[in-house]
């Protein structure tokens, strides 16, 4: 989808990095060389799920072959407990634990080996406490870790009892492991006048900075975090990154040695929160056609023990309960409910696509019980143009295309005739079963906390035309530092081989927002920008007064300087005359998201700037007998704007939509009865393979540029594309009805749909399903 106005916005550029990971030359956080006299670094964790400890024995551990250090609560010079919005967590437990997991102490050794061994010798006694493990438990006690949030309109009692249909049912959504290849990782090196440089693989450099600096009780210019990228994030390097790079600094303060702080794969399942699980409690009134009269939602949200930012995902939850619906009359209670489990936290959506899921649930229910097709009652319920274009929480929906994108999607997925083809199939065959769902999304764009909407640029000219722009955002493989690359490049009329990204690093662009809320090239793109742009301006200044030109004659275009028809120069002769003639080659830029408000109290506002639209069509095949499942089909129609990069976009669209399907159908977290999570490794939690996708996944971007003043009127691909996988969901759901005869019987099935979830649901609705006769020898 290439824009011929632009020279490289709007191109499908590779990948800057590219050639890096596909040779292995990469550098990560553990690729580094090791500074001489490196310690390595392991956490000893709790046993139990929830505790009093009444002793920590450590002296097998400071015995331990090559150990130089062991750290505990005691030895935290500054403060003790920290947390991205509340200081609810103890760098190490204090005097209890609250979920299996939970680093009790750390220890810095010679080797990794040698730390890990030694961190395994603590001898620790324990008074064992009631823990709380299962989400409706903890709800049903009022175990919190944020006081309940709540959102109405309208009296929702009396229009429930009108109906003219009415009913209430409930469903339970797992949570996901974010299952980066890259590890969390942090290296830190002590330097003069209690400095601290801390590589660390981080969505949120500047967050570890302060919590590194309060933790150390020292100011925040004597610490720098820097991180060139990272090997995924998805989240779960937005706030959780700081206990091991807040705990490789407090060892390399307390020995004077470098310190190295890697997480083994197992460790980092137990210590590190998830995707928030969540279970919905729902009681919605309808008419003959399907469109919602009033709906009472309760949405408990497994956050935990601790709140990390479980109010912000909660609160997102709820934001993208309408998803693409108008809601008239509505109650949606949010609980943030507290269990003896990893604390959750960030995860690609970041509750956007837990709140979606709730009310696609609602309408495929409403659309079984009234023998419609799910569609049709999706139409029915779609926010308007002019009118019915306010969503709960008081934003008025400007830019809706979702009636025009369903339409194209409807046409060229060929849905209604697939629609056919499904229903005959089944017809044809017992055991296996077709399932087909068009599904779509509307996810707001920007942080809800309105603060976090800024960003920061360093932009350098060299005297040798070339290029480097440092920005507050992170790498993570999404392609952000290939955007901001194309914008600089673009906005200085040079090639993007000038042009180069430096890492992240808090000492060049200070208080950034962490890379997340699919913000990262809106607001480091647009910060980038306004740094060329300034500097460009003062170039144009320069080149009119020296070649006696207007300014609006002079162009940057093509490596080239042009002072109109008279005076053309190469950008690096042009840059190398303005340093002579002492203008300055550098600038900085910044951006703050315009229009965006929000009231915490009651969840009200304009949280976004703008919202993305996008849908999916997939089909599916089950097996009755066994419940396995594979995804033979998905169509997927895109909103993003006016895309900066396509291909970038395209592989972030296909991503999002595999590991939306991975979070639905394969990755299972579970938990046995003393709280330990037993899916802690590839051998037990089963993310999505190159096999789990369908041989046709079919992506297209929708024609349609941003309403609002984005990077070019681009839109934003990171989060989006994720819950899109619902329609593989919805489309199994579909095949498991399939195989009842009893129309209006809905399906029990919850989240992930595993082959014993499956099953389970089909035989809830097909209690006499007649299995075949074996196979003779001649088969």
């Amino acid at each position: 989808m290439t824009q011929n106005k632009y020279q490289t916005v709007g191109t499908s550029v590779k990948h800057e990095s590219a050639h890096l990971h596909v040779t292995g030359r990469a550098q990560y956080t553990d690729d580094i060389p090791e500074v001489q006299g490196t310690l390595h670094a392991a956490f000893g964790l709790s046993e139990r799920a929830h505790a009093r400890i009444l002793s920590l024995d450590l002296t097998a551990v400071r015995a331990a072959p090559g150990v130089v250090a062991v750290i505990t609560l005691d030895d935290v010079p500054g403060e003790k407990y920290v947390g991205p919005v509340v200081a609810d967590e103890p760098v190490f437990a204090d005097g209890k634990v609250e979920y299996v997991g939970q680093p009790l102490f750390a220890v810095a050794a010679t080797s990794h080996d040698l730390a890990r061994r030694a961190a395994r010798l603590a001898k620790v006694e324990y008074e064992n406490l009631e823990p709380l493990l299962d989400i409706k438990t903890a709800a049903d006690r009022q175990s919190y870790v944020l006081p309940p949030a709540r959102i109405s309109k309208g009296n929702v009692p009396e229009t429930l009892a009108q109906g003219p249909h009415r009913h209430q049912g409930s469903f339970y959504c797992g949570g996901q492991e974010q299952f980066y290849l890259e590890g969390q990782i942090a290296y830190a090196l002590p330097g003069e006048n209690a400095e601290m440089q801390v590589f660390c693989s981080t969505q949120h450099p500047s967050e570890m900075q302060f919590i590194i600096a309060h933790a150390l009780h020292q100011p925040a210019h004597t610490v720098k975090v820097q991180c060139r990228r990272m090997g995924g994030g998805f989240g779960g390097k937005e706030s959780q990154s700081w206990p091991f790079a807040t705990v490789a600094a407090l060892l390399a303060h307390h020995t004077g040695r470098p310190v190295k702080l890697r997480a083994d794969r197992d460790d980092d399942f137990m210590m590190t929160g998830k995707r928030h699980d969540f279970r919905v409690e729902y009681d919605v009134a309808y008419d003959d056609d399907g469109l919602i009269k009033a709906i009472q939602f309760e949405q408990q949200l497994r956050c935990g023990y601790s709140a990390d930012l479980s109010g912000a995902v909660a609160d997102r939850q709820v934001f993208h309960t309408d998803n693409t619906y108008y809601l008239e009359t509505f109650d949606i209670l949010s609980l943030r409910v507290k269990t003896n489990t990893q604390s959750n936290t960030a995860f690609r959506g970041f509750g956007g696509p837990q709140g979606i899921m709730a009310i696609e649930y609602v309408i495929e229910d409403i659309a079984r019980r009234l023998g419609k097709d799910p569609l049709d009652v999706r139409r029915r319920n779609f926010y308007g143009k002019a009118e019915r274009n306010v969503t709960p929480y008081q934003m008025t929906v400007e830019d809706n295309v979702i009636h025009e994108l369903i339409d194209q999607l409807e046409q060229t997925s060929e849905y209604r005739r697939r629609r056919e083809e499904v229903l005959r199939f089944n017809a044809q065959n017992q055991v296996l079963k077709k399932g087909l769902a068009l599904v779509p999304v509307k996810f707001g764009i920007s942080f809800t906390a309105t603060h976090l909407n800024q960003a920061g640029a360093l932009l350098h000219i060299y005297t040798d035309g070339s290029v480097l722009i440092n920005h507050g955002g992170t790498e993570m493989g999404q392609g952000l530092n290939t955007k901001v690359a194309q914008v600089v490049a673009e906005e200085l009329g040079i090639g993007i081989e000038h042009v180069r990204v430096s890492a992240t690093d808090t000492s060049k662009v200070s208080n950034t927002s962490a890379t997340a809320a699919s913000s990262g090239t809106d607001l480091n793109g647009k910060a980038a920008q306004d740094a060329a742009r300034k500097i460009k301006a003062v170039l144009v200044a320069y080149a009119a007064d020296h070649y006696g030109c207007d300014t609006a004659d002079v162009v940057f275009r093509s490596n080239q300087v042009h002072c109109g028809e008279r005076v053309t120069l190469p950008f690096a002769k042009f840059v190398q005359e303005a340093y002579n003639a002492r203008v300055p080659l550098w600038s900085s830029g910044f951006y703050r998201t315009p229009k965006i408000h929000y009231d915490f109290k009651t969840l009200t506002g304009r949280p976004f700037y703008y919202f993305v639209y996008g849908a999916a069509c997939a089909e599916v095949i089950i097996d009755t007998l066994t419940g396995e499942n594979r995804l033979l089909r998905a169509d997927v129609l895109y909103d993003a704007g006016r895309p900066i990069n396509p291909a970038v976009d395209i592989g972030q669209i296909e991503g999002g939509f595999i590991q939306g399907m991975g979070w639905l159908t394969t990755e299972e977290l579970w938990w046995n009865k003393e709280g330990r999570l037993m899916t802690h490794a590839p051998s037990t939690y089963k993310i999505p393979s190159i096999s789990d996708c369908p041989e046709a996944l079919n992506v297209a971007f929708f024609s349609n540029g941003n309403v609002e003043n984005s990077v070019y009127q681009s839109k934003a691909v990171g989060e989006p594309p994720l819950p899109l996988a619902l329609s593989v969901f919805f489309a199994i759901r579909d095949a498991v009805h399939a195989a009842g005869d009893q129309p209006g019987v809905l399906a029990p099935l919850d989240a992930p749909a595993t082959a014993e979830q499956i099953l389970r649901a089909v035989h809830a609705v097909a209690p006499g399903l007649k299995q075949p006769e074996p196979a003779t020898a001649h088969g």
